[in-house]
C-alpha cells in the first residue's frame, strides 16, 4: 500500500528531549534560537523573527500568557511587530492575538483558510472539552497562576477567538525587510488548518504542532480529552510536505528547534515510515478479519522506524485508525446498536456473585499480571457501590501499579496516560476535579 521502506540506524530524539513547560512563565525557557529569532515556550511555543521593517510573530499562546510571552520576548527585542502566523487554530496558538494586536496597530494576522471553521469547532465544544482535559491541566495550572500571582500578574488577559486578515488555501508569499516568508498549508496531527513557516533563504522551517506535541512521537491520531479523528494518510502527507523542504532547522511547537539536515531528515522519515506502516498494518488485518483487540495486541513498529509514544499511544491510534474506516459498531454485540450500557446490569451482577467475591477475583487477575481484566471486575463493583472500600482500596493499587509502568513507558512516558491515571487516583482518594475556564 503506501508503506515507504528506508532503512535507518539511528539512535531516536524522542529519548533524549525534555519536557515542555505547561504554559509560559516569567523570565523562563525564553532565548535566541539565533541572531534573528527569540522563542519563548509555553503551552505552545511564541517566536518573533526580526528583520530591519519589523517583527513577525509565529503563535500567540493562550490569552492568559500572552503578556508572559511579550515580557520574555522583550528581553531580547522590542521591534515593532507587522505580522502575526498561527501555524494552527487551536486555543494556545490563536488565544493573545488580540493582545498583540492592541500592543502593535496595524498588525496583520495571517492563517490557514481552516482556521476560522476550527475555531468555530472548538468553541462549539468548550465546555465539553474544559471538562474533558481538567484531569490533565488543572493541577499544573494552578501551579502556574500561582506563580503569576507571585509576580504581580493578577489582571489575567482574556482568551482571544480572533478573525485573521489574511487566509490562503495552500500556498502564500511575502516579504518583510530582506526576508522572504513562504507559508505553506499541511493539514497533520493536530488539526486540519495545520500550515508551516518556511525560510527559504535560511532553510529555516516553523512547524507548529504539526507532527503532534513533541517532536519524535507517534501521532495522537484521536486525543482521550475528545476530539476529532486525524488521518493517519494526511499526517504522513504533512511529513512529506516538510521532508520536501530538506530544511536545515526546524523550529517546533514545544521544547529547543531540532538542528541538521541529516537529523530532520532521518527523524522525520522514521515518523513517516511509522505512521504508513501502523496504518498499513490495520488496514491489512481489518481485511484479514481480525478484530481491533488483536491488532492492538500484536502489531508493533520495526526497529528503523521507532519513534516515542509519549503523546500518542499505539494502541490508541491502531484503534482510531480501525474506527476512522470502520465506525463504531464493532459487531460483538447487539447491544452495541442499542442505547442502554452494559454498566446497567453491573448492579445485578453484583447482587448474584457478591460485591466481595468480585474484589476477590480481581485481586487475583491483578497479583496475575492482569491489571486490564482486574480493573473490568473492579468497574463493576464501583459502578454499583461506588463506597466499597475493598474495590476502592485494590482499584487504587492496581491504578498505582499501571501509573508506574506508564511512567517508564517508552523511556519518556505517556502524557495523558500518566496524568489520567494520578487522577484517577486522586478520584479513587475522594479528590475532585474541577472544569478549566480560561475565559
Amino acid at each position: 500500500m503506501n508503506t515507504q521502506k528506508e532503512c535507518i540506524v539511528r539512535e531516536p530524539i524522542y529519548k533524549s528531549r525534555r519536557n515542555a513547560p505547561a504554559a509560559a512563565a516569567f523570565d523562563k525557557c525564553c532565548d535566541r534560537v539565533n541572531e534573528f529569532i527569540v522563542m519563548s515556550e509555553g503551552s505552545s511555543n511564541v517566536y518573533l523573527i526580526e528583520t530591519r521593517e519589523g517583527g513577525i510573530l509565529i503563535n500567540s499562546g493562550m490569552g492568559f500568557e500572552a503578556p508572559v510571552h511579550r515580557h520574555n520576548l522583550g528581553k531580547f527585542s522590542d521591534i515593532p511587530i507587522k505580522y502575526l502566523i498561527t501555524t494552527q487554530g487551536h486555543v494556545d496558538h490563536v488565544g493573545g492575538v488580540q493582545y498583540f494586536r492592541d500592543l502593535h496597530p496595524g498588525l496583520t494576522y495571517i492563517a490557514q483558510a481552516g482556521n476560522q471553521e476550527h475555531q468555530s469547532y472548538d468553541a462549539r465544544l468548550q465546555p465539553f472539552r474544559s471538562a474533558r482535559a481538567a484531569f490533565r491541566f488543572q493541577d499544573d495550572f494552578m501551579e502556574v497562576f500561582k506563580g503569576y500571582a507571585q509576580a504581580g500578574y493578577t489582571d489575567i488577559n482574556p482568551q482571544d477567538r480572533p478573525t485573521p486578515d489574511i487566509t490562503f488555501d495552500k500556498h502564500y508569499e511575502f516579504s518583510l525587510g530582506d526576508l522572504d516568508v513562504v507559508l505553506i498549508a499541511a493539514p497533520g496531527a493536530e488539526t486540519n488548518d495545520s500550515l508551516v513557516v518556511w525560510l527559504p533563504q535560511y532553510k529555516i522551517v516553523f512547524t507548529g504542532n504539526l507532527f503532534g506535541c513533541p517532536f519524535g512521537h507517534f501521532p495522537n491520531l484521536v486525543t482521550i480529552r475528545g476530539d476529532r479523528y486525524r488521518d493517519a494518510l494526511t499526517c504522513a502527507a504533512a511529513a512529506q510536505t516538510v521532508l520536501d523542504l530538506e530544511t536545515e532547522l526546524l523550529i517546533y511547537g514545544h521544547h529547543e528547534p531540532v538542528v541538521g539536515a541529516e537529523l530532520i531528515r532521518t527523524e522525520i522519515t522514521a515518523y513517516r515510515n511509522a505512521i504508513l506502516y501502523v496504518h498499513d498494518e490495520v488496514v491489512k488485518g481489518m481485511n484479514a478479519g481480525k478484530d481491533l483487540y488483536t491488532l492492538q495486541s500484536e502489531i508493533q513498529l520495526p526497529s528503523e522506524c521507532e519513534v516515542g509514544q509519549g503523546y500518542g499511544k499505539l494502541s490508541w491510534s491502531i484503534r482510531a485508525i480501525w474506527e476512522h474506516y470502520a465506525g463504531w459498531f464493532k459487531h460483538e454485540s447487539t447491544t452495541e446498536l442499542y442505547c442502554v450500557p452494559q454498566k446497567a446490569v453491573h448492579a445485578d451482577v453484583v447482587e448474584l456473585a457478591g460485591p466481595d467475591h468480585l474484589v476477590q477475583r480481581a485481586q487475583q487477575k491483578a497479583s496475575a499480571g492482569q491489571p486490564e481484566q482486574a480493573l473490568h471486575l473492579l468497574d463493576i463493583v464501583l459502578n454499583a457501590e461506588p463506597d466499597h472500600a475493598g474495590a476502592r482500596a485494590l482499584a487504587i493499587q492496581v491504578h498505582e501499579a499501571l501509573l508506574a509502568d506508564a511512567e517508564t513507558f517508552c523511556t519518556t512516558g505517556n502524557f495523558w496516560l500518566v496524568g489520567w491515571l494520578q487522577n484517577q487516583i486522586k478520584l479513587l482518594k475522594g479528590g475532585a476535579t474541577a472544569p478549566l475556564a480560561f475565559n
